[in-house]
């Protein structure tokens, strides 16, 4: 290996936005992450919603009120065509 041309490998602490912390080695000294694996849904097994910016009731008040269109249509278009011979 060439000296002088690798970038220096140290412990690491990497921080959890939950409050978990733990020990590992990288190039940063200090990583700060959103989501481990304490508070991660898949190894918890709890459903948690990262809601930004309110999407998810942003999506829930548009289709609050008229449903889905898009399957209405179909619908409508499948019934008429039950009497009609081709």
């Amino acid at each position: 290996m060439k000296e002088g041309i690798h970038p220096r490998y140290v412990e690491t602490k990497v921080t959890c936005g939950c409050g978990n912390s733990f020990v590992t080695r990288s190039t940063k000294p200090e990583i700060t992450v959103d989501i481990c694996n304490q508070c991660h849904p898949f190894f918890t097994g709890k459903l948690k919603y990262v809601d930004t910016a309110g999407r998810i009731e942003k999506f829930r008040s548009k289709f609050a009120e008229s449903g889905y269109a898009s399957l209405e249509r179909a619908k409508k278009k499948g019934a008429g065509n039950k009497g009609k011979a081709t």
